[in-house]
C-alpha cells in the first residue's frame, strides 16, 4: 500500500475522527515512493551485509550474542516471505538446525526468555512456502518439505518445555509451581496470576514479565492456527489475559514485570508492546474474538505515538548505541516485527494500515536518509552514519523487510 504524501492530509482527518488513528503531522517523512522491487533489493542487501558476521560453529553473529542472533534469522525468513523468494531459506534452516542440535529446546542458558526469543517467529508462515487447506473446520497449512516439518517439531518442543514454567490456575490457587521454590501470590491487585510465564528456569527466581509471556502467547497462537488444537488456543488466551490484567498502564503501554510476589519492575520498552501486538493479532484470527483486535489496536495506536521511545518526529530512539551493543537495539526490531504482523492481518481497517505504513516509513526514511553507509546502518536512526556494526545492522533489518509489505 503506497500512499503519496500529498494524499495523506484529508485522509488523516477522517481517520483521526473515526478511530483516533491519525498520523501525527509532526512525524518526519511518513511516506515514500520507492518501488517494491527497490525495497526488496534494499532489504536483501542489508541481510547480505550481516551474513559475513556469522560464526558457523554456533549459528550466532559476532558482537550480538544468542537471542539477538535469532532475530537475524527472523528477518531473513520474513524477507523470503514478503519478497516471494527462497533466497534465505537454506541459510535460515541450516543454522536453526545447527543451534537446535547444540542446545536442547534452544535452551542455551536455562532462560525461558532466551529460548522463546531465539527463532520463535521464523518457525511459522514467514519461513516456508505453504498453502492453506480446510481440515476439521480449522485452517491448516500443508507443509511441503522435510525442513518445514523439523521446524514445526522444534516449535512444539520449545512450547512443551516452556509450558512447565507457565502459572496455571491451580498453581496460582496453591501458590506453587513444581519447578520453582518461590511462592506465587494467587492474585496481584485482585487479578489471578494464572497465565504468567517465568522468565528463567532457575528454581529460586520468581520473575515473570511481559516479553516472556508475550512470546509464549504468540507461539501458542501460531501453533493453534497451524494445528487447530484447542490446547494451544487456551494457552494463548490464558497468557494474553495475564498481560491484559497486569501489564497495561493507563496510557495503553505494556509494562515490563509483575513477579510471583507481585513486585513490579520499572522501565518502558518497545518490545513488550510489540510482541503483545503480534500475539494479539494472531490470537484474534484464531479465535474470531474481536475484543482481542480492539485491544491490539488501542495498544498499537499508543505505542507508535509514545514519548517513551521517540520524539515528535516519530523516529525511534531506543537502542541508539553507536559505540556498543545493548538490548534496546534488539527490542525495537521486535517492535517493528509486531507492527508488521498487525498490518498483515487487518486489511479491512484502512486507518490502522495507514498508521502502520506511515510509522514504518518514518523509520525507513530515517535509516536511509540519516543513518546509512551504503547498505549498512547505525543503530542511531537519527544518524550520523558510521562504519558497519553488527548491532546497528541487526536493528535495521526488520524495518527493511517489513517495509516491503507495509509501504
Amino acid at each position: 500500500m503506497r500512499l503519496q504524501q500529498a494524499l495523506l492530509g484529508p485522509l488523516l482527518v477522517s481517520f483521526a475522527f473515526a478511530q483516533d488513528l491519525g498520523v501525527p503531522l509532526s512525524w518526519r517523512k511518513f511516506s515514500n515512493s520507492r518501488p517494491r522491487s527497490e525495497r526488496i533489493t534494499i532489504a536483501q542487501n542489508a541481510i547480505n551485509a550481516i551474513v559475513p558476521q556469522l560464526d558457523s560453529s554456533n549459528g550466532e553473529f559476532n558482537s550480538i550474542g544468542y537471542w539477538q542472533s535469532g532475530n537475524v534469522y527472523s528477518a531473513a525468513a520474513n524477507q523470503d516471505k514478503s519478497a516471494g523468494t527462497t533466497t534465505n531459506r537454506a541459510f535460515v534452516i541450516n543454522n536453526l538446525n545447527l543451534v537446535y542440535s547444540k542446545y536442547a529446546h534452544y535452551d542455551k542458558y536455562g532462560v525461558c526468555l532466551s529460548i522463546l526469543r531465539y527463532g520463535i517467529r521464523m518457525f511459522f508462515e514467514r519461513l516456508f512456502s505453504i498453502t492453506m487447506t480446510r481440515c476439521g473446520g480449522h485452517n491448516r497449512r500443508s507443509m511441503h518439505t522435510a525442513p518445514t516439518i523439523n521446524m514445526l517439531a522444534h516449535a512444539v518442543d520449545v512450547w512443551t518445555h516452556v509450558t512447565g514454567y507457565v502459572v496455571t490456575q491451580a498453581q496460582a490457587n496453591s501458590g506453587r509451581n513444581p519447578l520453582k521454590t518461590v511462592t506465587i501470590q494467587s492474585t496481584c491487585n485482585g487479578k489471578t496470576m494464572a497465565g504468567g510465564v517465568f522468565w528463567t528456569t532457575r528454581a529460586d527466581d520468581g520473575g515473570i514479565n511481559s516479553i516472556t509471556t508475550g512470546l509464549y502467547t504468540t507461539l501458542s497462537a501460531f501453533l493453534a492456527e497451524y494445528t487447530g488444537n484447542s490446547t494451544y488456543t487456551n494457552a494463548a488466551i490464558l497468557s494474553a489475559n495475564w498481560i491484559k490484567n497486569h501489564q497495561i498502564n493507563a496510557n495503553n503501554i505494556v509494562l515490563d514485570t509483575t513477579s510471583a510476589d507481585c513486585s513490579t519492575g520499572p522501565g518502558l520498552y518497545t518490545y513488550n508492546s510489540g510482541k503483545y501486538i503480534e500475539g494479539l493479532s494472531v490470537l484474534a484470527a484464531v479465535t474470531g474474538d474481536s475484543s482481542w483486535t480492539s485491544l491490539m489496536i488501542n495498544i498499537l495506536n499508543s505505542a507508535v505515538k509514545s514519548s517513551a521511545w521517540q520524539g515528535s518526529d516519530g523516529i525511534i530512539t531506543e537502542g541508539s548505541s553507536p559505540g556498543g551493543n545493548n538490548d534496546g537495539v534488539g527490542f525495537k526490531a521486535i517492535f517493528i516485527r509486531g507492527l508488521h504482523e498487525a498490518w498483515t492481518r487487518n486489511s479491512p481497517n484502512t486507518a490502522l494500515l495507514t498508521l502502520i505504513h506511515s510509522y514504518g516509513d518514518v523509520q525507513y526514511n530515517a535509516l536511509l536518509d540519516l543513518a546509512a553507509t551504503g547498505n549498512t546502518y547505525s543503530s542511531n536512526w537519527h544518524g550520523p552514519p558510521q562504519a558497519f556494526t553488527t548491532w546497528g545492522q541487526l536493528a535495521a533489518l526488520d524495518v527493511m523487510t517489513s517495509n516491503i509489505d507495509t509501504n
